[in-house]
């Protein structure tokens, strides 16, 4: 009995035409046809495999028109759904029997039904229609589009196809907002409507997920975490008779696909069984894996286990005899991308175990062969390979045949066997303990060394200091000079401190041992300069040889010239000397350019960068170098003083050529 459908008005508009369909009750499909036909609903669900179109042998019953009608079907008498009738008109093409095979697609389900139909031979009239069968009916939403194919068995025509486009909804909006989704439900105001979220479930009834009243408009905010494919939203007004209107505007979200595998669980129902967890229809393959310790990835048991399709919901079941925690399922979407990877039984059987996984292959008349599966594949045993598996091959093989090893699957092609690999870690503690012993004393034979470098890294870098006793006054000035320099990390060596030594072994015989030690040790030979230096080195630079008699007992300057010149001169003094100089007494460009290959500084505006060239070459430059250069100026003032200013006299300004100085040309 037709009825007004007010939903349906709803969706036309805020002013809609009032329309009425007919209304179907109850949820049970069904089939008529015009009279004088005979038709039966021979099956509602069959699988939409069309065969290749035949020539006819004969007369055929065949479609020729496809027409549909919106009606509604109702469970209650409050609860209507909108539902698509098909009709569709036959001609006799000469056979008084045919399957008529009807075919739906439409988001988020695909229907397939077939037909029976047979016409009285009064009503064959070659080449003209004899009727029609019609389908009741199949259930489609609001806004969404059908496409119907229609054929007879076997095919002896090409199918009528016809693409339904059911009512929009221009009041109900989706829109985003950065992290969250916003549902605008444009009706007008005082309306009060029901609205439900839920998943849509292919096989099974929906799940709800959340239900209200509300008064129009509304604008419903949903975090993007909570979108799937498969949620729905359904709507309707509240009025007898309404038509709840379902929609699934996510189905095609990359954000809602996302989160559908993320919210994917595997669980674990008894040994061989277990299912996939999931919101929506999740059609993919899983496989077992092996994971070993240590991070390897997961290596599917493919073959000799198959891959096998898996239905959210629904059981699978793998053939094993045994659990084992080293045991994973893997599991891969559609486009053979792992989506998803848990070790089902290691909840139950603890950790991951460090057990070798065998492979057997069994062939025919008895034949078999082994392999143990390992990150680099699968290594057959025995081998002669550099793997694990391969060197304990021997001892594998013997607990295989002891029963030692846990049989985790068998049948007619093969079997899966864990063998513990604790033992042969026990055996190998006597080798491990050896090298521990070995690397422990590696490890002290080294840190001994460093010891030793640490040690004569603290005595510091030996220092050879050499200058021209060009009067009493200097003398004390150098002396003044050297002490400071030992109150730093270094071994200050000067004639000052050997005069006995340099007595009983005469001066050139002292320097030539002094120098080879100091070089010898990576130390710096330091030549401070003076006016009477500089005039030596000149007289040398000219004649080649020092004046006659020009060697005193205490002279280890003039001594020492016969060795250093040659190191300046073949290109061996950069690094293992440096020059200095006192700021009122000598200017560095006095010093003549053959010793000015080497760094020349004065002393003491120059003291940091002189410290600094005194450390060892790849020593750090230490950030205490400005208070060491402090501490030496604070050491040689006093001796500065003393010298530019002797007690008891005035302050004139010194000359800063040779002889310069006091005492020059007393004859002291």
């Amino acid at each position: 009995m037709p009825v007004p459908w007010f939903l349906l008005s709803l969706a036309l508009g805020r002013s809609p035409v009032v329309l009425s369909l007919e209304r179907l009750v109850g949820p049970q499909d069904a089939t008529h046809c015009s009279p004088g036909l005979s038709c039966r609903l021979w099956d509602s669900d069959i699988l939409c495999l069309p065969g290749d179109i035949v020539p006819a042998p004969g007369p055929v019953l065949a479609p020729t028109h496809l027409q549909t009608e919106l009606v509604l079907r109702c469970q209650k008498e409050t609860d209507c759904d909108l539902c698509l009738r098909v009709a569709v008109h036959l001609a006799v093409h000469a056979s008084l029997q045919a399957q008529v095979v009807l075919s739906f697609q439409a988001y988020p389900t695909a229907r397939c039904v077939l037909l029976e139909v047979q016409v009285p031979a009064a009503l064959v009239q070659f080449g003209q229609s004899v009727g029609s069968v019609v389908y009741d009916c199949f259930e489609a939403a609001l806004g969404s589009e059908v496409r119907i194919w229609s054929y007879t068995q076997p095919r002896y025509e090409k199918e009528l196809n016809h693409t339904q486009q059911l009512p929009a909804l221009p009041w109900l909006n989706v829109s985003a907002d950065g992290d969250n989704v916003h549902l605008v439900l444009n009706v007008s105001e005082e309306q009060h409507f029901g609205l439900s979220l839920y998943w849509n479930q292919v096989q099974g009834p929906p799940k709800p997920r959340w239900h209200k009243n509300l008064t129009g408009p509304q604008i419903i905010t949903l975090n993007h975490t909570d979108l799937v494919p498969c949620l729905c939203i359904q709507v309707w007004p509240l009025e007898p008779d309404s038509v709840r209107t379902n929609i699934c505007p996510f189905r095609e979200d990359p954000r809602a696909h996302q989160n559908l595998w993320q919210a994917a669980r595997l669980q674990l129902l008894t040994l061989q069984s277990w299912l996939l967890d999931a919101p929506c229809s999740l059609p993919a393959e899983a496989a077992l894996c092996w994971r070993a310790p240590g991070g390897d990835p997961c290596q599917p048991l493919v073959p000799p286990l198959s891959w096998e399709n898996v239905t959210v919901d629904k059981v699978l079941e793998f053939p094993l005899l045994k659990g084992h925690p080293n045991l994973c399922v893997q599991q891969v979407n559609s486009s053979e991308k792992l989506q998803l990877q848990e070790c089902l039984w290691a909840d139950s059987l603890g950790p991951l175990k460090d057990d070798v996984l065998l492979l057997e292959t069994r062939g025919p008349q008895d034949n078999r062969s082994l392999c143990a599966l390992e990150p680099s594949g699968c290594t057959s045993l025995p081998s002669k390979a550099s793997t694990r598996a391969a060197r304990l091959g021997e001892y594998l093989l013997q607990d295989l045949q002891s029963g030692q090893c846990l049989q985790l699957w068998d049948d007619d092609l093969g079997a899966l066997w864990a063998c513990p690999m604790d033992k042969y870690i026990h055996k190998r503690w006597a080798l491990v303990w050896l090298a521990c012993l070995l690397f422990a004393a590696a490890l002290s034979l080294i840190l001994l060394l460093k010891k030793d470098h640490a040690k004569a890294a603290a005595r510091g870098r030996a220092a050879l200091l050499l200058y021209s006793a060009d009067d009493s006054g200097f003398e004390r000035l150098v002396g003044a000079l050297a002490s400071a320099l030992c109150q730093l990390p270094l071994r200050v060596a000067v004639d000052l401190w050997s005069r006995r030594e340099l007595s009983a072994q005469g001066p050139v015989a002292w320097f030539h041992a002094q120098r080879r030690q100091t070089l010898q040790e990576g130390g710096v030979v330091v030549l401070l300069f003076s006016p009477g230096a500089v005039a030596l080195c000149s007289e040398w630079l000219q004649d080649g040889v020092s004046g006659p008699g020009a060697h005193g007992p205490h002279d280890a300057f003039r001594a020492s010239l016969s060795c250093v010149l040659p190191d300046f001169l073949q290109g061996r003094a950069p690094g293992s000397y440096v020059g200095a100089c006192f700021d009122r007494l000598l200017h560095p460009d006095a010093v003549p350019a053959l010793f000015r290959t080497v760094p020349v500084f004065t002393l003491p505006s120059q003291l940091p960068d002189f410290l600094g060239a005194l450390q060892q070459p790849r020593a750090p430059r230490s950030g205490r170098l400005q208070e060491r250069a402090e501490q030496v100026s604070r050491a040689l003032q006093p001796a500065l003083d003393s010298y530019f200013h002797p007690p008891g006299t005035p302050a004139p300004g010194r000359g800063v050529g040779p002889g310069a100085g006091p005492g020059a040309g007393d004859g002291t």
